[in-house]
């Protein structure tokens, strides 16, 4: 299994690289669509939803949501992420109070909706990101950030994680674990900062503040998307959202994280004005 694992991660980095950071921006918008659709598929199916016709129906509806929010006015982008960041919190809520919160989850068409604040406002934060100026260093902090949270959530989480974060949802997740992961990310985070930024900037507090904010805040909610996700997965009885990726399950199990922290980080970025 560790072997297929490393093999099929092999294949995806070189691959997410390319979509990230080497792709024009329509051809990096067209991709990250691709990878949406893709997690829309398992997300109906982690619905209930198994008639193919539905199926179909359903990512044609996404599918034209889609364009509408490649050709969606700037000036609209920050609404629609504010409307992403109040689900995950009330994404979070859900995965805190569980199993007392089965009843609001409801049936397969809420979750159909969930899966459209999944995944739709992340779509927009990650076009808002690639279409800014200085979009390498945002798209390479944002993703830096998840991945050191994610390691240092394990390797802490693992030694000092006692006390259980969402024991209903995800046993394996921590507190000791995120506090760590948040540190983690946030010295990562500088570093990428460091290498991207003029020094003279770096050392800024006001850079220092605004950054620990924006990396506290992204690492929170890609928890949340990841614990969501669980969350679903747990109610439809599942391991994985599908087997499409050998060694790693499906798609949503890779960017549950990253559908939540965008949104975030993309509507703190336009807040907030960083970088300048």
């Amino acid at each position: 299994m560790l072997k297929v694992r490393v093999l099929t991660a092999m294949v995806m980095l070189p691959v997410a690289l390319l979509v990230l950071f080497v792709f024009s921006e329509n051809a990096f918008a067209f991709s990250v669509g691709v990878i949406v659709l893709i997690g829309a598929w398992e997300w109906i199916r982690l619905s209930g939803v198994i008639n193919r016709l539905v199926t179909l129906y359903l990512l044609l509806i996404l599918s034209g949501a889609l364009v509408w929010s490649y050709f969606l006015p700037v000036t609209h982008v920050p609404l629609l992420l504010s409307i992403g960041c109040i689900f995950w919190i009330g994404a979070s809520i859900l995965v805190i109070i569980y199993p007392r919160s089965r009843k609001q989850l409801g049936g397969r068409p809420i979750k159909l909706g969930f899966g459209l604040l999944v995944l739709i406002p992340a779509y927009v934060a990650l076009l808002y990101l690639r279409r800014h100026e200085a979009h390498v260093l945002l798209i390479a902090l944002l993703v830096t950030i998840i991945w050191a949270a994610d390691v240092g959530a394990y390797f802490v989480g693992r030694q000092f994680g006692i006390t259980k974060l969402a024991p209903h949802v995800s046993p394996g997740k921590s507190w000791a674990g995120l506090f760590g992961g948040i540190i983690v990310a946030f010295i990562v985070g500088m570093i990428c900062v460091l290498i991207g930024q003029p020094a003279g900037q770096f050392f800024s507090p006001i850079l220092w503040s605004t950054l620990t904010t924006i990396i506290a805040m992204t690492v929170l909610f890609s928890v949340s998307g990841d614990l969501f996700e669980s969350l679903i997965k747990r109610e439809q009885g599942v391991k994985d959202s599908s087997s499409l990726l050998p060694g790693h399950g499906g798609v949503m199990d890779r960017i549950d994280s990253l559908t939540a922290a965008a949104p975030i980080f993309a509507l703190s970025v336009y807040l907030t004005g960083w970088p300048v």
